[in-house]
């Protein structure tokens, strides 16, 4: 499903919530939430390319989006037979739309750990795993079902990590994700279908050139997973999805072959990762910058911010570390042992075909939108864990009376506030934000943090590219003001971000949830691994005890090596 070359016009997009939808239901099936759309009248142009929403710029509404809900199995093999069964009649009663996404879903009543499953599909790609915290901002997040009879009463089950191989659709480009790009990704998914959900990352910085080994990214990638396994509070569902659009030379019938080729390829055999990995010999690490470039970059930095008359009030600059082992790493192990101590972060891995994995364990929500009601939070200044009580609750006070550490965090508590509140779109975003008075610590394994949280009422359920557009960079992870602090870095770094410190996440039907992409790295076979972190530049930053933060944030993978060997679990970039 590769795009071809071809010339693309640009006619207008119908907004998805424009579309005037009927819902419908089926007895072939337990459960049926179905959107029929009918096709506007005008006529449309449309490149000449394969399936890829966002480079196609497609402006006719999708014909129909579906999901439907099988009877409960036991095992993942039963749950891939009522699949294959369901996916054989399809092909023969093709549906009379020229375009739609079509989910089809079995519960099991077991669960299954997301990134089991996913470790046991090899090296099937693209392939992505998403696993949100615990407990959501949104508790009310469930995911309903039958048990076999529609006389049944519902079963709730929360929805805890997401994993999927293949993609149904992508959505993948060079140049800056935009409002297009929102609305073609927009275009497959409803509320009617709320677990058809397009998951992916976007760059830090767009405008920055692409370095080789983020080339497979673009400037942002997102997928539809063909085959999912999620993991829920006390069972699982298995899930195909098939999306076709004959306007984009993508019949119904090759979608549905492509689907029965991957799930060909798909293991229901599902064993425990284990959380211990054999130890990888440290060939060789690298840093870019070096220390003593380190020091210059900062010390440029702090006479940009003190020099009379500049906007700059802080700038965040990063640090990319290689590190070569005697044996590959594999991304999905690592993640794996990430979730041990990952109770208030998130887990996530992203992987395109022919392309490194980049994985990361992050503790900072960008934001997370249900309906009109958003959050955000505010997270700044880093220091290590205690070995004692005492002495944890002693860095606790020390990181709360830090005059240095309190202007990072006011810096980013403000910037998000005030971006909620007057979007640089024209108009203000939310009707209201409220954020807590008073800052806290939010306590992780190896190090803690000042936070609070933001909440918010959105004027639109719409808002949300608004809302991205809007947060993404926040200054703790570039600076501010954005653009001063945008251009430092850029002059500065000299290796690329790619993803990292990006958005990473999700849209859905009337939801979607990002993360930023720190503590992150990418992983590639036979080139061990790149390992990423960045620290806030400010008024009275000392260029070494900045190197000793990313040392703190980073060298916790040397650490974590030396503690395999010895035979404990992994932990890594926390």
């Amino acid at each position: 499903m590769a795009a071809t070359a071809g010339r693309c016009m640009n006619p207008r997009f119908m907004d998805p919530e424009s579309m005037k939808c009927t819902i419908s239901s089926s007895p072939s099936y337990t459960s049926s939430r179905q959107s029929q759309v009918q096709f506007s009248n005008q006529r449309h142009q449309f490149c000449s390319l394969s399936m890829n929403g966002c480079q196609s710029e497609p402006r006719a509404p999708i014909g129909t989006i579906e999901t439907r809900t099988f009877p409960p199995v036991l095992t993942p093999a039963l749950a891939m037979d009522s699949l294959n069964s369901a996916i054989s009649e399809m092909k023969s009663e093709p549906p009379p739309f020229d375009s739609g996404i079509i989910r089809l879903e079995v519960p099991i009543q077991q669960q299954i750990e997301a990134i089991d499953w996913l470790h046991a599909q090899k090296e099937l790609l693209p392939r992505c795993f998403f696993s949100g915290r615990n407990p959501s901002q949104f508790s009310d997040r469930f995911i309903d079902y039958t048990n076999g009879n529609n006389r049944s009463p519902s079963v709730e089950h929360r929805l805890i990590s997401v994993a999927g191989v293949g993609s149904a659709v992508y959505f993948h480009h060079s140049h800056p994700f935009s409002l297009d790009d929102w609305r073609s990704i927009k275009r497959f998914l409803s509320k009617k279908c709320p677990l058809i959900r397009a998951y992916g990352a976007i760059r830090f910085d767009a405008r920055a050139d692409i370095s080789s080994e983020w080339r497979s990214f673009g400037s942002f990638y997102f997928i539809v997973p063909q085959v999912e396994l999620d993991e829920l509070e006390g069972s699982s569902m298995l899930a195909t999805t098939v999306a076709w659009d004959t306007a984009l030379s993508w019949k119904y019938g090759e979608a549905i072959t492509a689907l029965q080729s991957t799930l060909q390829q798909v293991s229901s055999m599902v064993t425990r990762l284990q959380k211990e990995v054999p130890y990888p010999c440290i060939l060789s690490n690298n840093y870019i910058p070096s220390k003593v470039y380190w020091d210059v970059a900062v010390n440029r930095s702090l006479q940009m911010i003190n020099r009379k008359n500049s906007p700059l009030i802080k700038v965040v600059l990063a640090r990319s570390t290689r590190v070569v082992t005697s044996t590959d790493i594999d991304p999905l192990a690592w993640l794996a042992c990430l979730q041990v101590e990952g109770g208030n972060s998130y887990q996530f891995c992203l992987q395109p075909p022919d392309a490194p994995a980049f994985i990361g364990n992050t503790p900072e929500q960008l934001f997370h939108q249900k309906g009109y009601d958003i959050c955000s939070e505010a997270l700044a200044g880093t220091r290590a864990r205690g070995r004692s009580e005492a002495m944890d609750l002693q860095i606790e006070n020390d990181l709360l009376s830090s005059a240095k550490d309190h202007q990072e965090f006011t810096i980013v508590q403000e910037c998000i506030r005030r971006k909620l509140e007057a979007s640089n779109l024209g108009y203000a975003v939310c009707v209201r934000v409220s954020l807590e008075a008073k800052k806290a610590i939010r306590k992780l394994p190896r190090v803690q943090h000042l936070y609070a949280p933001l909440t918010g009422r959105l004027r639109s359920e719409d808002d949300e590219f608004k809302v991205l557009s809007s947060l993404h960079p926040t200054p703790a992870v570039c600076g501010f003001p954005t653009e001063e602090a945008r251009i430092l870095i850029a002059e500065t770094e000299m290796f690329d971000r790619g993803m990292y410190a990006g958005p990473v996440g999700w849209f859905g039907g009337g939801e979607s949830e990002f993360a930023v992409g720190i503590r992150s790295a990418l992983v590639e076979r036979g080139l061990g691994a790149l390992i990423y972190a960045g620290t806030g530049i400010v008024e009275g930053s000392n260029s070494s005890l900045e190197w000793e933060e990313l040392e703190l944030k980073t060298s916790q993978t040397m650490v974590i090596w030396q503690q395999m060997h010895a035979g404990d679990m992994m932990r890594f970039l926390e």
